[in-house]
C-alpha cells in the first residue's frame, strides 16, 4: 500500500522560505508515476500546486507559486520536494503530496505570519 509521509512545514514570516519533502514507500513503481504538491486553506477548496513528471524534467505550476516554488523529486529515495521561497501569507495552508492523482499524504501545515 502506498503512504506518502509529508514534513517540513511550520510558521514562517513572510517573505521567508521553507521545503517541504514528501517520502513514499509501498511505491514499487514511484519512478515512473506523475507526483505533485496541493494545498488546502481553511474553508477553501484543495488546489493544484505543482506537478512534476515522473524524470523530473516537466514540471508546472499553479499561477500563484509560479517564480517563487520549485517541485524537484529523487527518485532514488523516493522522495518528492517543494522548495518554496517568497511565502506570502496567502500560501498559508495544509500542504499535501500526491502521486499519480490518486494518493495523497496526511499532510503538513505552512503558517506565514505578516
Amino acid at each position: 500500500q502506498v503512504q506518502l509521509v509529508e514534513s517540513g512545514g511550520g510558521l514562517v514570516q513572510a517573505g521567508g522560505s521553507l521545503r517541504l519533502s514528501c517520502a513514499a514507500s509501498g511505491s514499487i513503481y514511484f519512478s515512473l508515476y506523475l507526483m505533485g504538491w496541493y494545498r488546502q486553506a481553511p474553508g477553501k477548496e484543495r488546489e493544484l500546486v505543482a506537478t512534476i513528471s515522473a524524470g523530473g524534467t516537466d514540471k508546472n505550476y499553479a499561477d500563484s507559486v509560479k517564480g517563487r516554488f520549485t517541485i524537484s523529486r529523487d527518485n532514488n529515495k523516493k522522495t518528492v520536494y517543494l522548495d518554496m521561497t517568497g511565502l506570502k501569507p496567502e500560501d498559508a495552508a495544509v500542504y499535501y503530496c500526491n502521486e499519480r492523482g490518486i494518493y495523497f499524504g496526511q499532510g503538513t501545515r505552512v503558517a506565514v505570519s505578516s
